[in-house]
């Protein structure tokens, strides 16, 4: 039987598409391997979104920290046998939810590295929220394992951010921010990336790989992959 995924929603558009990003991602392994009618369960929690805000504003690591343990209560009380959230932003503060969490923890960052590893790639541009981007989110774990990681310059970088912050945290679509994002993504590639990685949930409603100058990691698609190989492993 597969195992019951929980999902720590932080914004909940973030949240939405990446519960459809694992369905899909269910839906395509082979019925001989994995019946329709045998798909995991899956269930979901938030605490408000203006909560994590208000912490990360102030770089409050222990209160998201329990933010994301309390959903992972919820969850296990639900009857969740592992958890994981999309949110790229709060990825600091899972080793501090893991502390006392009663179910384990996937983790988004060591997905995607593994992702990058596998590509074979020296060099990956990473867009995101300012605090992804400036942060060591992604950089550490890439640099850990020899991967250079380049950021937008800091025009680009809060360009980016009053995107994710005023249009895409509420589901907008606006073809203007499409086509700047896509402009910053080819400046990245003129810098010598081979890639880039999609470090925020909401940018699958901007972005796309087949629209993209560079090859894309998706951090939401590469998480839904790992959730449902996690769920599905014997």
């Amino acid at each position: 039987m597969p195992r019951h995924i929980g999902i720590a929603a932080v914004s909940p558009e973030g949240a939405a598409l990446f519960y459809r990003s694992l369905s899909r991602r269910l839906a395509a392994i082979p019925a001989e391997e994995l019946a329709p009618r045998d798909h995991p369960r899956i269930s979901i929690h938030n605490e408000p979104l203006g909560a994590y805000i208000d912490a990360l504003q102030v770089g409050d690591w222990m209160r998201i920290g329990g933010l994301l343990r309390r959903s992972a209560e919820k969850l296990a009380g639900c009857g969740a046998e592992f958890c994981l959230t999309p949110d790229n932003a709060v990825q600091h503060a899972i080793q501090l939810a893991e502390v006392g969490s009663p179910i384990p923890w996937l983790t988004i960052t060591d997905l995607v590295a593994e992702s990058v590893v596998a590509a074979r790639l020296r060099t990956v541009g990473l867009i995101g929220t300012r605090l992804v981007m400036a942060g060591s989110t992604y950089q550490t774990v890439l640099g850990l394992k020899g991967i250079h990681v380049l950021t937008p310059d800091d025009r680009d970088a809060e360009a980016i951010n009053a995107i994710i912050f005023n249009e895409l945290i509420y589901g907008r679509q606006v073809p203007e921010s499409q086509r700047k994002v896509m402009d910053i993504i080819a400046t990245l590639g003129a810098r010598g990336c081979e890639g880039v990685i999609l470090g925020c949930s909401e940018a699958p409603l901007l972005i796309t790989a087949e629209q993209s100058p560079l090859p894309v990691f998706d951090a939401v698609a590469v998480l839904a992959e790992g959730a449902a190989r996690t769920a599905t492993r014997a």
